[in-house]
């Protein structure tokens, strides 16, 4: 079925490239799009997300933060004096729809710059085409090294305002060894995705570089649910701490199924986890005890800019904003900032403006784009109290 799948993306990759190159007589090797007129009435931005599907919760959240950006952007007088028109799309968390929709952003739409997708998976089957079409694309959360650097060149019109899996891999390799002490760990991963796979290379790689050692792996699939053959083996190696990879769905139910199995030492996670409420409500306050997971902002820092951000976030959506609706936001700002340096509408120009960023100042951190358009930026743990609600447990440069 994966196999099929990614055929079928390929092949329609394949057919949109051929047929767009071929559009107006235009050489495939020269393939152009038309610059923005700088006159034009509106900057419009398109925005490529999963907002159904089973990531829904990441795309509607992350959506919310780019759309009280997006208001804020255009109540303080737009960009370069023009209001911002958001064109946004819902690719269901589909890789050919999602590269149905770049397509149609990039050609009919006239975009000056696509935010999204929301997963890593979804947005490489996007850059080809954002290159192809030369318009930036930027990410707020595609952490897959193959989103920027592809077979050792750099995607020249991909960009992410988030770290990579790499990186937060290595983060919670160093905190897993170094602040709670672990000697030994077990890996739970799940052997169908590329976020996971990604995460517990680099947990392993840097958890071993600090003394410890991984002495258990055990994989799973996207359709698990029942996680106590898994548990019950990796429980039987008595680890320090356990590495669980994963997303919010299955992080819930791993983590309560382990505490029933009388797993009591530390779990650790990447941003995948960043669901609290839903953790909450699926695992409960007890099962969170000792849960530590690596993640992009925390949303009771008493930083003047983020509380002003969760304010209006709660006012807004009565509800606490996640870290996707944080680098949601970010994304909007640091679009409206690269455009606002280049000056134009031109994508190219825009484009150079986002590769030359600097110092650009976030509700997830300050940070610089990185020769790889990566961004240079610190990351939070967070950890849980006793009812079950998010602390911050350490700040990490």
């Amino acid at each position: 079925m994966k196999m099929r799948k990614l055929l079928a993306v390929t092949l329609l990759l394949a057919f949109v490239l051929v047929m767009t190159a071929g559009c107006g007589g235009t050489d495939a090797n020269k393939t152009e799009t038309k610059p923005a007129a700088t006159d034009a009435a509106e900057v419009i931005l398109g925005a490529n997300f999963e907002l159904s599907g089973a990531v829904a919760v990441y795309g509607q959240t992350k959506m919310n933060g780019v759309e009280i950006a997006i208001d804020e952007i255009n109540k303080a007088g737009g960009i370069l004096g023009k209001q911002v028109k958001l064109i946004k799309y819902d690719n269901k968390g589909d890789d050919a729809e999602a590269l149905s929709l770049t397509t149609r952003l990039m050609t009919e739409d006239k975009i000056v710059t696509m935010l999204g997708p929301v997963t890593s998976g979804r947005v490489m089957v996007a850059v080809p085409v954002s290159e192809q079409f030369k318009i930036p694309l930027v990410t707020g959360t595609g952490t897959a090294a193959a989103i920027t650097v592809a077979d050792g060149k750099v995607n020249q019109y991909a960009f992410r305002i988030c770290y990579t899996d790499e990186y937060q891999g290595k983060l919670a390799g160093k905190f897993a060894a170094t602040s709670l002490g672990g000697k030994t760990a077990a890996m739970l991963v799940n052997q169908n995705d590329d976020y996971s796979i990604g995460l517990s290379e680099a947990f392993k790689t840097t958890f071993e570089e600090n003394g410890g050692k991984v002495i258990e792996q055990v994989s799973f699939t996207n359709d698990d649910v029942n996680f106590n053959t898994a548990l019950t083996k990796i429980i039987a190696t008595n680890p320090d701490v356990l590495y669980v990879p994963a997303y919010y769905e299955q992080d819930a139910l791993i983590a309560k199924q382990a505490r029933e199995l009388g797993y009591t030492k530390p779990i650790i996670g990447g941003d995948g986890w960043d669901s609290a409420d839903y953790l909450l409500q699926t695992a409960g306050a007890a099962a969170l005890q000792e849960v530590y997971f690596v993640n992009h902002y925390f949303s009771g820092d008493a930083e003047p800019a983020v509380k002003a951000f969760v304010d209006a976030y709660t006012a807004k959506y009565n509800e606490t904003p996640s870290s996707f609706s944080a680098l949601g936001y970010d994304t909007a700002m640091f679009v409206k900032d690269a455009i606002e340096r280049a000056g134009s509408l031109d994508p190219v120009a825009i484009r150079d403006a986002m590769a030359a960023t600097k110092e650009f100042k976030g509700i997830t951190g300050n940070l610089a784009m990185g020769e790889n358009h990566d961004p240079i930026k610190s990351a939070v743990i967070i950890s849980f109290d006793a009812d079950g609600k998010p602390i911050l447990k350490e700040k990490l440069q």
